[in-house]
């Protein structure tokens, strides 16, 4: 799959979390692209899936804001900006990159409606402007899995980020409820897309973007290749299963019944078979 492709294609369908991929349109209203409204809505949006995730301030329980203000913070992939935001918000000099004109066109009219700083760059994962040693933090969130290199993409990340400096890396997992049963089960044996569709064509389809058929590219990782990606660069890595996916895919499988199961069997499924695993720790010395 050409990087060409994979660009145009999220061009076109930028992550808006609406309710069809791309658009604009939410189950309370409509707004157009850029503005305050818009993203006011992406961002409520954007919370309300991860809620688990934050305490005092937005994925406060993921991101070490404290440690991090002043220094220089690098967001590859960084969307439409909610992240990148955060952190320019408590205090961090951003710099955020991305493959897609739309994200880096709406990254900066965020910051620039929320009177912001931040240097945001249209450029590749694959192949990082930036001088080696240079970022003080370095994060991606839900990127990464859509680019063929991933691998030198986890190298290009290392390479920027200064030896003892933090990073954060989620990428979806493979061994997942969502993937086992939403794409595997439902599309690949039910629907018999798996007799046509290799496994990389089947999580692609079926991916961000579902309800359109998909994106160009989405290979979900298992644990144990993520580790075996970040620990030639870490000594102190850690891994996390976040499942807020988990409510959708179970009604989806248990309709009737999981509104019934208590919440503390759920968040138990949720920390074994979540969508997503969050790599983080600091780069060697």
């Amino acid at each position: 799959m050409s990087k060409k492709s994979i660009q145009n294609w999220w061009a076109k369908n930028p992550m808006t979390y609406g309710e069809t991929h791309g658009q604009t349109i939410y189950t309370d209203s409509s707004h157009s692209l850029g503005t305050k409204e818009f993203f006011n809505r992406v961002d409520q949006e954007f919370y309300s899936w991860n809620q688990p995730l934050h305490d005092q301030k937005p994925f406060d329980r993921l991101f070490p804001y404290k440690s991090y203000k002043n220094k220089e913070v690098l967001e590859i992939g960084c969307g439409l900006g909610t992240m990148l935001m955060n952190w320019a918000q408590n205090g961090a000099q951003c710099t955020g990159v991305d493959l897609n004109p739309t994200s880096i066109e709406q990254t900066k009219k965020r910051f620039k409606t929320h009177k912001l700083k931040g240097n945001i760059k249209l450029e590749d994962a694959n192949h990082l402007p930036f001088k080696d040693n240079q970022f003080d933090y370095v994060y991606s969130w839900g990127v990464l899995h859509h680019s063929p290199n991933l691998d030198v993409s986890i190298k290009e990340l290392f390479r920027v980020l200064k030896p003892g400096g933090g990073f954060g890396i989620m990428l979806y997992n493979r061994e997942s409820l969502y993937q086992w049963y939403m794409t595997d089960y439902v599309e690949g044996f039910l629907h018999q897309e798996g007799k046509f569709l290799t496994p990389l064509e089947l999580s692609s389809r079926y991916g961000d973007g579902h309800k359109e058929e998909g994106n160009p590219h989405t290979w979900p990782i298992t644990k144990k290749e993520g580790l075996d990606l970040v620990s030639p660069f870490s000594n102190n890595v850690r891994v996390r299963v976040l499942g807020t996916d988990l409510d959708c895919v179970l009604r989806f499988m248990l309709p009737g019944i999981i509104d019934k199961t208590p919440k503390s069997i759920v968040k138990a499924l949720a920390r074994r078979w979540g969508w997503s695993l969050w790599f983080s720790g600091t780069k060697k010395d």
